[in-house]
């Protein structure tokens, strides 16, 4: 069933509905679709370098947009939220999340909004946990954007060669990124100010 939904929305990405199309997948994603928008954003940019742009622009706005749906749903509706993120591999979820944003905060969606962890479960574990609605929302702002702008900028410069090893390599760039993260926050925190 996924597969032929994957497939689907690879194809959907080469019609004349695609911008309209990847707008809803990247606001769905954000709170309950499991596939992400990448799928439709990469041929996109690739059938059409000079929108790469505009591309991830829509792609990036849709998302944090949905976000907030998903905030909605772990804010006002938890047992849904909980039920959601237990059908994404987090039965004990709430418990986790919320420790997760009391110790890390703002930095829990900066790393989670960057990697190809699903990111529903950020949204809605910070609806869960009360988390501010306005750092949300400028965490998620900024993340989705520099995620979906640099597949859009390494699709556009590299073509088909970066799509192939990013494929292969997806889960290793995100832990880099990560990493990059962590040494960021990290340094900001020990230099002395």
């Amino acid at each position: 069933m996924l597969r032929r939904l994957y497939n689907w929305l690879l194809n959907l990405a080469g019609t004349k509905h695609a911008e309209k199309a990847l707008a809803a997948v990247s606001f769905a994603e954000a709170s309950f679709f499991p596939i992400p928008p990448d799928i439709m954003l990469i041929p996109m940019v690739l059938a059409r370098p000079e929108r790469a742009w505009r591309t991830a622009a829509i792609c990036s706005i849709a998302s944090v947009v949905g976000g907030f749906l998903g905030y909605a749903i772990g804010y006002y509706a938890g047992p849904l939220g909980v039920w959601i993120l237990g059908l994404f591999g987090h039965p004990n979820g709430l418990k986790e999340f919320h420790d997760w944003f009391e110790k890390y905060g703002v930095f829990l969606i900066f790393a989670k909004g960057l990697t190809p962890i699903p990111y529903k479960l950020v949204t809605i574990s910070a609806g869960l946990a009360q988390f501010s609605l306005m750092w949300f929302f400028i965490a998620s702002a900024i993340t989705r954007s520099l995620r979906f702008f640099l597949v859009a900028g390494l699709v556009k410069k590299f073509g088909p060669e970066i799509t192939e090893l990013m494929e292969k390599r997806f889960y290793l760039v995100g832990t880099v990124v990560v990493v990059l993260i962590v040494v960021g926050i990290l340094a900001v925190k020990l230099l002395p100010h």
